[in-house]
């Protein structure tokens, strides 16, 4: 066990599909407990605290292509949920554990830490930035905002479930693993000024080095760090489980190096894992891998 976490999880299963509008990541917490998370976690001294499934209701109608915001009622109201289970989370001193699910869930557990962290540092491990809004993204898919919405930048409806706490600072946010950009996300990035290690840097640099500087920036003049991992960050030869692959992608042990980094820092608060989608995946893969990389940032050691 990492002895600088919490010895208590709480860990808060998602099951949405609504935000990817794609069946079969709403089975993404099921399959992830099947691959044994809570027996990894346990082997490694922690007391896991299962609050089981937020429900999430299916709508009558699916949404039509091109609709913008596409069931935002829904994906609000499970996000209204999610945020105050993370926060009673917190407030019983656990760490919260967020298993989804599409990564629109981010915008609950976001607003959900930032109630107790005001001034948290995020790193989002993704292939995509998930910095669209409304106006700029091409599908509508909510799956595809949840950090704008954490910047405070978004419909109002979601970034209202934030309530009074201040949005997050984009220069305490680092995106690690970025190769599919819409046109509209890197005007913003450039606007904005926030840190994105694309697979370039990771090439080029290398992942230990990748890492030092984005645990340097994220823990800088912050009180938490968040880990947001999007299992289309790895490459889709070693989890082929997700909604979006992305081909060219991190590592199975390039994640297994970063995970185990932000365990050395002794820094991390929080964390959610998603987009697994077992019915894109061979035999519970990427739920098994997503269950392998949290061993590594809960301090598992080869030794």
């Amino acid at each position: 066990m990492n002895s600088s976490l919490n010895h208590n999880i709480g860990l808060i299963g998602v099951p949405m599909d609504l935000g990817a509008d794609r069946r079969g990541v709403d089975m993404g917490p099921s399959a992830i407990r099947y691959a044994g998370l809570q027996q990894r976690l346990e082997k490694l001294g922690y007391m896991i605290h299962d609050e089981g499934d937020l429900v999430v209701q299916r709508p009558k109608h699916y949404a039509t292509s091109g609709t913008h915001l596409k069931y935002l009622g829904e994906i609000a109201r499970v996000n209204y949920a999610l945020r105050d289970a993370v926060s009673k989370q917190m407030e019983k001193g656990y760490f919260p554990l967020v298993i989804g699910g599409d990564h629109s869930i981010a915008i609950g557990t976001l607003a959900g830490v930032m109630q107790h962290k005001n001034n948290t540092g995020v790193i989002w491990y993704d292939a995509h930035a998930d910095i669209n809004t409304g106006d700029t993204s091409p599908s509508g898919n909510i799956h595809g905002m949840p950090l704008a919405i954490g910047l405070g930048v978004g419909h109002p409806v979601l970034t209202a479930i934030r309530g009074n706490t201040s949005p997050l600072c984009a220069k305490n946010v680092v995106i690690i693993g970025a190769r599919s950009l819409d046109p509209g996300e890197k005007k913003y990035l450039k606007e904005i000024g926030m840190k994105v290690f694309t697979m370039h840097e990771i090439d080029r640099l290398g992942m230990s080095r990748v890492m030092d500087e984005a645990l340097d920036i994220v823990s800088k003049g912050t009180n938490g760090v968040h880990l947001s991992l999007d299992l289309d960050a790895l490459d889709p030869h070693d989890a082929p489980g997700v909604g979006t692959p992305v081909m060219g992608g991190i590592s199975y042990r390039e994640s297994h190096l970063a995970m185990e980094m932000v365990a050395e820092r002794c820094v991390l608060t929080s964390a959610e894992f998603v987009e697994v989608n077992p019915i894109l995946d061979e035999m519970n893969r990427t739920a098994k891998i997503a269950v392998e990389l949290m061993g590594s940032v809960f301090g598992e050691k080869l030794l």
